[in-house]
């Protein structure tokens, strides 16, 4: 059995590599080639456990998540992978974050303009880092605002994030209608129960992703962005019919209908299309994204 730490993880599967992964994962997950059982909950959302099992290697992978908000880091969590006579067990906290932030590189991808330069990260958790490294890995982005509700936090981590990307302009904020006005790309990263923004505060051709609200009782994005925006992509229909706040709230409400989602897997497997206006790209994760990582550790 291999035991592999938060350092070994970051060592062994840069961010480039995560993106290659995890967009090779959901084409898989496309394809049928998954089996993802529903994620079971446990204590109100605090106990979380994931599971993928891929057919075609007839490798599987196991992650229990905890969540304390209140508590550095907020997510703890530990990931099994079994398969070909092996078996590992790593880190998920950092198998998370590096996961989540590969499948916003992903959807950024495809879905942002091939020369957007500006970006705001909205949040400064433990996920925020690995969003703006995926965006870079992704995208020629020269300037980079770190918004959050603390300007002492949004610092250090622009700070922080200048001494890795020395090449870009990071500027801290706390104000997220000034810091959106003329981006290219936006990171949602946040437990917000409410939307951080109203669309009408948004530059008419941007990209948005989503990815800190996990429960049917958080929002970060507006009702009037999902009803308006040319695409919304989600990782898997079911996942956020079942947990993403926005999107259920934009369909109860009317504003959104289930066949205006797009699974990511279906998008990446369609030929390419050009995507104007404004897009979203809304996750709450799935199992495939840690066995992408898992496997690569492998």
């Amino acid at each position: 059995m291999k035991v592999l730490s938060a350092e070994d993880v970051r060592r062994l599967v840069p961010m480039s590599t995560a993106v290659a992964a995890v967009r090779d994962a959901f084409r898989e997950l496309a394809a049928g080639n998954f089996v993802l059982p529903p994620r079971q909950i446990f204590g109100d959302g605090t106990v979380l456990v994931m599971s993928a099992y891929h057919s075609p290697t007839g490798t599987a992978v196991v992650k229990k998540i905890g969540i304390a908000l209140d508590q550095v880091p907020a997510i703890r969590a530990t990931v099994i992978w079994t398969g070909n006579g092996e078996q590992i067990v790593a880190d998920g906290s950092s198998i998370t974050t590096l996961r989540t932030g590969a499948v916003v590189g992903v959807a950024t991808d495809l879905l942002a303009h091939a020369d957007a330069t500006r970006l705001t990260l909205i949040g400064t958790g433990a996920q925020a880092a690995d969003q703006v490294r995926a965006v870079l890995a992704v995208r020629p982005v020269t300037q980079i605002t770190i918004t959050g509700r603390s300007a002492d936090r949004a610092t250090t981590l622009a700070n922080q994030l200048a001494t890795e990307f020395p090449e870009a302009k990071f500027t801290p904020s706390t104000t997220i209608d000034e810091a959106i006005a003329d981006a290219d790309i936006i990171c949602c990263a946040t437990s917000s129960s409410t939307p951080l923004f109203d669309a009408d505060a948004l530059p008419t051709t941007v990209h948005v992703n989503a990815i800190g609200a996990f429960r049917p009782t958080m929002r970060e994005l507006p009702r009037n962005l999902l009803a308006t925006a040319s695409t919304v992509v989600v990782d898997q229909r079911e996942a956020a019919l079942e947990e993403s706040g926005e999107i259920i709230d934009a369909i109860n409400s009317g504003a959104l209908t289930e066949t205006n989602l797009v699974e990511l897997g279906q998008a990446l497997s369609a030929p390419p299309t050009r995507h104007g206006g404004r897009t979203v790209f809304k996750s709450v994760g799935v199992g495939a994204q840690d066995w992408a990582i898992a496997a690569a550790l492998a």
